[in-house]
């Protein structure tokens, strides 16, 4: 039976492969567009970048999410309540408790972040605060303690930041191309190598998102099942999406970098139902999450 640390291995292993899939493509695309542009510089520019993309995603990805959350830290005696409720869930998940954050927002929603159970963090909003029954807070905060069992905030987490690296590359690459051909056509070389790399550096990109979304959405049914779980009463959380996808307030410090690590998607009023936009979703439909939550039998 599936349980909080079910596919934590498994996402360590992919976090790795993922460092290294995307640094190995980096260095590769670093020396195709070095080639069409003859210019051996792009090529240690991709190496450097890499690197420090890899670190920064690995070290700080935590703080950064925190910082542009406009999360601040929480003491104890400010919400003693959270507090208990998080304490209570660690113990029984067999987690250190990790440092919890309040996001000023009347919007209900809350994310993990962090490299492992070690280095954590919990944010939540004053809204969640304030409109969710212990219960429903519960299930919620559960969800997101899974988070950091299962060790996949750190697969998404990196996922975004070295799609976000492709995606410099690829903008670089554009920009470098016709700027490089206004100046002199000869400077091309091969048309047909020239026009691979322009569909690379287009294609490049959507793939890395689609991959980045894809990560996200499965995490998300992931947790719920993993925090139902742990509260061994699913409903807490079923009620607190209900909640959740009646909620149209906006959250003014979200942004697209970090909408996916949030419980539900913080751009409300947004979702569209085309199977094309559906791709582009950081955060599978509320209504599937609670039916299948209500599905459950523990």
């Amino acid at each position: 039976m599936a349980n909080l640390y079910t596919h934590k291995d498994s996402n360590i292993r992919k976090t790795w492969f993922l460092l290294t899939a995307v640094f190995v493509l980096v260095i590769g695309l670093g020396w195709l567009f070095s080639q069409i542009l003859q210019s051996p510089g792009i090529l240690y520019g991709a190496i450097v970048l890499s690197i420090v993309m890899n670190i920064t995603s690995y070290w700080y990805s935590d703080k950064i999410a925190l910082a542009m959350s406009g999360a601040r830290p929480i003491a104890r005696d400010e919400n003693v309540r959270l507090w208990r409720i998080v304490e209570n869930l660690c113990i029984t998940a067999g987690l250190p408790l990790p440092p919890l954050y309040v996001m000023h927002s009347p919007q209900i929603n809350a994310f993990a972040t962090g490299r492992d159970a070690t280095h954590a963090a919990v944010a939540v909003t004053t809204g969640a605060l304030e409109r969710l029954d212990d219960n429903e807070l519960q299930g919620v905060l559960a969800h997101e303690l899974s988070h950091i069992g299962n060790r996949d905030m750190l697969v998404s987490t990196v996922v975004v930041v070295l799609a976000g690296l492709i995606s410099i590359m690829a903008d670089w690459f554009l920009r470098f191309t016709f700027w490089g051909r206004s100046r002199d056509d000869n400077r091309s070389g091969n048309a047909l190598v020239l026009a691979f790399g322009i569909l690379a550096a287009i294609l490049a990109p959507l793939a890395a998102t689609l991959i980045r979304l894809a990560v996200s959405r499965k995490r998300e049914f992931l947790a719920d099942a993993s925090g139902a779980l742990l509260t061994r009463y699913p409903e807490g959380l079923a009620r607190a999406l209900e909640k959740i996808g009646n909620d149209e307030v906006p959250l003014r410090t979200a942004h697209n970098a970090t909408a996916h690590l949030f419980i539900s998607n913080p751009f409300r009023g947004r979702e569209r139902t085309s199977w094309f936009a559906k791709l582009f979703v950081t955060h599978p439909p509320v209504q599937e999450r609670i039916r299948i939550l209500r599905g459950m039998s523990l």
